[in-house]
């Protein structure tokens, strides 16, 4: 199965988008080494920032699953990010190239637990 975690662009309020903005920079450097260091787990980073609006951002990354297990790290990596940046997370499965959330987690959502995210997935 192939999942997919985004960082929350959308619907955000003023101040918390404007913290996105800031912490950017940091979020892809964090992400890039995420990606960098599981190159051999075939996991992709997802980084479409380029436009003006938060709202059409897609930043985080894809990474194929077989079982619960495998959400640790990637779910570690986004509880750690929302804790230090102050942001919420989608996770989901991609199929037929569509994504489809299963899940919300981060600072104003809650802490993400790779096992009741396994439970969503069908893992």
């Amino acid at each position: 199965m192939l999942i997919y975690l985004l960082v929350a662009c959308d619907r955000l309020e003023e101040k918390r988008e404007k913290k996105l903005r800031q912490n950017l920079p940091e979020l892809q450097a964090a992400l890039q080494a995420y990606v960098d260091a599981n190159a051999a787990n075939n996991v992709t980073l997802i980084n479409e920032c380029e436009s003006e609006s938060c709202e059409d951002w897609q930043l985080g990354i894809t990474q194929p699953v077989t079982k619960n297990i495998h959400l640790n790290f990637p779910v570690d990596l986004f509880n750690g990010l929302a804790e230090q940046y102050g942001i919420d997370c989608e996770v989901g499965y991609i199929e037929d190239d569509a994504r489809e959330p299963v899940s919300y987690f981060g600072k104003h959502e809650g802490k993400g637990e790779a096992f009741l995210i396994a439970e969503y997935l069908g893992l």
